[in-house]
């Protein structure tokens, strides 16, 4: 290694390895999970997330739609809770998510961000969202607008996802579903077609390497100096 680099650790420093982040070719299809965040009878971003996932499913992938219905809030209720176990299974299941929010009052609704907050960075080895792809989504009741799009995407780079670029507002949407809930054709249908074809190719891409794309120096770094002070405990 350089000299010019004193400050790096050498066991932990890795240079990234091009045929460690090929595309994996795996048996089942991609698994998405889809959320969604109203609990009203007729809710227009629940029609948007069923009708991503009729979409994704023409596209090949395996799909699962999370009911927010009976998920306590964070912090009042055990982590055991049914909701609150189903939620982290889906996610640990997923290796994309869509997400889905209405904007209310220029944010994303509590419904949602209570379902992000349940899901944590880490449970022991176990990272639920990791190096999973995300594609973002909302609908508006006037006109459009991207408050809770961009409010997804800094929870997703929290989350340490692949937030992919594209993304979805739908407004006006009363007038977007039709009687039974199905999106009518429209520009932005066909925005909602890009979007979940897009989330598709990423995750085709990157599932199967999501530890190489998570793998950190640092957490090397962190790990090599535990080990070492361990062993050093070791000798004496």
């Amino acid at each position: 290694m350089s000299d010019g680099l004193p400050n790096l650790l050498p066991s932990a420093f890795q240079r990234p390895d091009p045929t460690t982040l090929r595309p994996v070719e795996l048996p089942h299809a991609p698994r998405i999970l889809l959320l969604y965040g109203s609990l009203r009878s007729r809710s227009y971003s629940r029609f948007l997330t069923l009708e991503a996932a009729r979409l994704l499913s023409a596209m090949g992938a395996e799909t699962r739609v999370f009911d927010p219905r009976g998920l306590p809030l964070p912090d009042d209720a055990p982590a055991d809770h049914p909701k609150v176990q189903e939620l982290r299974e889906l996610s640990a299941w997923s290796e994309g998510q869509v997400w889905c929010s209405p904007e209310r009052h220029g944010a994303m609704t509590g419904i949602l961000k209570s379902q992000i907050d349940w899901i944590p960075l880490s449970i022991g080895a176990v990272r639920p969202t990791q190096g999973k792809t995300l594609a973002v989504t909302q609908v508006s009741g006037g006109s459009q607008s991207f408050n809770a799009v961009g409010q997804m995407r800094i929870l997703g780079r929290w989350m340490r996802m692949i937030t992919i670029p594209n993304q979805s507002s739908v407004a006006r949407a009363y007038e977007q579903f039709d009687d039974e809930g199905r999106m009518k054709p429209s520009p932005y249908y066909d925005r909602v077609v890009d979007v979940m074809e897009e989330l598709m190719k990423f995750t085709l891409l990157t599932r199967g390497i999501a530890g190489q794309l998570t793998d950190r120096y640092s957490e090397r770094k962190e790990a090599a100096e535990a080990l070492e002070a361990r062993v050093g405990l070791d000798a004496i």
